[in-house]
């Protein structure tokens, strides 16, 4: 569960119960510049949080703020134009993947955000219970649940689908920062029974080429590498495609003597992340073969 407030004009969402850990709403794409200002808001507002963290805006290197730093890292493409990414920064495969794209029928356009869009999303996410090896955490969502989740930061968001005739079979959701520095893909999801049309590979190439035209200069896959992964299928599809792994500072203020002595022995990591690599790797193996064969039960194959 977790807890949204606002402080000092920042909305801040805080999780977890024994430990609670505040960020800020859209970690990845709305940034302070004095931070502070937002701990010092925290500690007065009434509300126990433990541990403040935020990340650095991209590009602003400078180690330059007082509080305990952690390497964090994310999945980015240097945008400069759309021709640059297709001829220099992607691999052969993606381009004849998007080349497949097109034959098969799949077109990509920016959309608003309406009721139409918001229907042809909860039907993606209806799709299919599990993805990549893991439960996808917005299967069963109704319509109205679905609608607010996407109505946010819709000032800083950019929605483009990937059509299959007039049906929409994919989108991705871009959010970038108050200065259009960089753009984080909060949401990119397509049809599976479509996967071997390519629509993700459309959409990412529509992505980059929105981020071109209004100078976005940092398109954002998310993290490039999870805590306790090795290189996977996930992060050698971002490689391809041109994204690359930019490690940036993560800073955490405790707040409370729980969040001094969390902080001083790690507690505030999931305990999973914890874990040697080797033994996370044989559970996230049993994990996956145990949803595939969730899988296969629930469409009745063998």
């Amino acid at each position: 569960m977790s807890q949204l407030t606002r402080v000092a004009g920042t909305e801040v969402r805080i999780r977890g119960r024994l430990l609670r850990i505040a960020k800020i709403a859209g970690d990845k794409y709305v940034f302070v510049d004095n931070p502070r200002t937002v701990a010092e808001g925290l500690r007065k507002s009434g509300v126990r949080v433990d541990l403040f963290t935020f990340l650095r805006r991209l590009g602003t290197t400078e180690l330059q703020f007082p509080y305990y730093m952690e390497w964090d890292n994310l999945a980015v493409l240097q945008v400069s134009t759309f021709e640059h990414w297709l001829k220099s920064q992607i691999r052969f495969a993606p381009r004849g993947r998007l080349r497949q794209a097109q034959k098969a029928g799949i077109e990509t356009r920016e959309i608003t955000f309406d009721r139409s869009l918001v229907e042809g999303i909860w039907e993606i996410y209806n799709e299919c219970p599990i993805r990549q090896g893991k439960r996808f955490p917005h299967y069963g969502k109704d319509m109205e649940t679905v609608h607010r989740e996407e109505a946010t930061f819709l000032d800083k968001s950019i929605f483009i689908g990937a059509f299959l005739g007039e049906k929409l079979v994919g989108f991705v959701k871009l959010v970038h920062d108050e200065t259009r520095t960089q753009a984080n893909m909060m949401n990119i999801v397509s049809m599976a029974k479509h996967r071997g049309k390519c629509p993700t590979n459309a959409l990412i190439a529509q992505a980059v080429r929105s981020c071109a035209n209004r100078k976005i200069q940092f398109l954002v896959y998310q993290n490039f590498l999870y805590p306790n992964r090795q290189s996977d299928g996930l992060s050698r599809f971002k490689e391809a495609n041109g994204f690359q792994r930019v490690d940036v500072p993560r800073y955490y203020v405790p707040l409370s003597r729980l969040g001094r002595i969390a902080l001083k022995w790690g507690f505030h990591h999931r305990l999973f992340d914890r874990l040697p690599e080797p033994i996370a790797a044989r559970v996230l193996s049993l994990r996956t073969a145990w949803y595939n064969r969730k899988m296969r039960a629930a469409v009745g194959t063998p």
